[in-house]
């Protein structure tokens, strides 16, 4: 599994973060840092490549298509399966830390 889009969403968090509270430039983003709402959108796209192409596997396998591995289409839904779910998790993690933001007093 590919965590180095979710590396980079925390990157820009904490960059965020040292911004907010007045640290130096060293620990803020690189210059060339991707946007945080690019990582976001690639790795959301990235998932539902992963399920589009299992559900295509699915579909063949069902249809009777003989090129088609019961093994590697399970390996594949399993795959897609997974990966939303570290979507999912990620969009609570995110939503929850909006939420404390939300309700911090200035």
């Amino acid at each position: 599994m590919d965590t180095q889009g979710i590396e980079q969403m925390l990157s820009v968090l904490r960059s965020t973060a040292a911004q907010a509270t007045g640290k130096t430039a060293e620990t803020a983003a690189a210059p060339g840092a991707p946007d945080f709402a690019q990582v976001l959108k690639s790795s959301i796209d990235k998932v539902n490549q992963t399920q589009q192409q299992a559900d295509q596997m699915g579909e063949k396998l069902a249809s009777g298509d003989t090129s088609q591995n019961l093994h590697e289409v399970m390996i594949a839904l399993q795959t897609a399966s997974v990966s939303f779910q570290e979507m999912v998790q990620v969009r609570n993690k995110l939503v929850s830390a909006y939420q404390d933001v939300m309700n911090m007093s200035v």
